[in-house]
């Protein structure tokens, strides 16, 4: 069977239970620690040899897969999917929107922190990104070293093995959301600069790129789940190959089907309700959702549980001289709305 072109690993369930220390420090250095730990990473042998080469790129690993779930479950934190382990491993199998955003978040988490381990020094193949006419030494000494995202792109093409794949639908839609992820990451790319001139004037100024907190990249690649776009398979005797498109769209061409942009998501089949425990995911039954917001939709309508709670808060919080803040312990009721059975 053909190597995964993207690392499903890092999304599934079986990545977790394949890191007994995931919160450990250490073992990730150079020398036999960090082979090892190349070695627990659920990889192909391919990747695990790249792995070995490269001194830091397991704890690399580990960063990219807690940022791709935390990021994915903080978007879904609302909707009837809420990005949960639990069957995680069936999702991947098949074509579905939740599918292309796993993809999609995996591999701009993995480019995120390449580029950051890279300008963090924790990387030994890799510095700072090539800004002209900023060395690595005086960037670090400023702390003004900029995401390596060039080192990371084409490292992680080489580590995921993409290659085109003739007639497989799903091969091309799994490298068409991949490559969304990292193209999320590189339109995240902004440049900053630091003064260095007599009191404060711009008379000499430093230049260099720096990624976007992940967060926005997380919520770029929501909305595209949002819009995602179901795809087949034509072929196109122009090239000779077939390629993925999509529903026709208006106008003079609109007998011609219209083929995905770049950015767009895509995925070919329908997901399920995710209303009901099945292999996918757990149900929405007990899961607290807001009244006035998701309520309806979360719990399919059969209804919500209300609750009333004590919270207690912190409150009345003064500044007291000269380094330390100091609260009062206040408590209010606080109404909870839980998904019915």
């Amino acid at each position: 069977p053909p190597v995964p072109l993207c690392p499903c690993s890092l999304t599934g369930k079986e990545a977790l239970t394949h890191f007994p220390s995931l919160g450990a420090p250490g073992g990730s250095g150079p020398g036999r620690g960090h082979q090892k730990q190349c070695e627990l990473l659920q990889l192909s042998r391919k990747q695990k040899r790249l792995c070995r080469r490269e001194p830091g790129l397991a704890e690399t690993l580990r960063d990219a897969i807690r940022l791709g779930i935390l990021e994915c479950q903080l978007q879904f934190r609302s909707e009837r999917w809420n990005c949960s382990l639990e069957g995680r491993p069936s999702l991947l199998k098949r074509g579905f929107k939740e599918t292309a955003f796993l993809y999609a978040v995996s591999s701009a988490a993995l480019t995120h922190s390449l580029a950051r381990a890279c300008s963090a020094g924790r990387m030994e193949r890799c510095t700072c990104d090539d800004s002209p006419g900023l060395e690595n030494r005086k960037a670090w000494q400023w702390g003004v070293c900029g995401d390596n995202l060039k080192y990371s792109t084409k490292f992680l093409k080489k580590f995921l093995g993409q290659k085109r794949i003739g007639k497989d639908l799903r091969a091309k839609v799994d490298i068409h959301n991949t490559n969304v992820g990292i193209k999320a990451v590189k339109n995240g790319l902004k440049t900053t600069c630091k003064c260095h001139g007599v009191s404060g004037s711009c008379a000499v100024r430093t230049c260099w790129k720096q990624l976007s907190p992940f967060h926005e990249i997380g919520r770029l690649l929501k909305l595209r789940y949002d819009d995602a776009v179901k795809v087949f398979s034509t072929s196109n005797d122009a090239v000779g190959h077939s390629e993925l498109a999509g529903p026709h769209r208006h106008g003079p061409s609109a007998k011609q089907p219209a083929l995905p942009r770049p950015t767009d998501l895509v995925y070919v089949e329908d997901s399920p309700s995710f209303c009901r425990p099945s292999k996918y995911s757990l149900g929405t039954a007990g899961r607290t959702c807001s009244r006035e917001g998701n309520c309806d939709s979360m719990c399919c309508g059969r209804g919500y549980n209300t609750q009333s709670r004590l919270v207690t808060f912190s409150c009345h919080c003064q500044v007291r001289w000269c380094c330390y803040v100091e609260c009062q312990q206040c408590m209010q009721e606080e109404v909870v709305y839980s998904c019915k059975q």
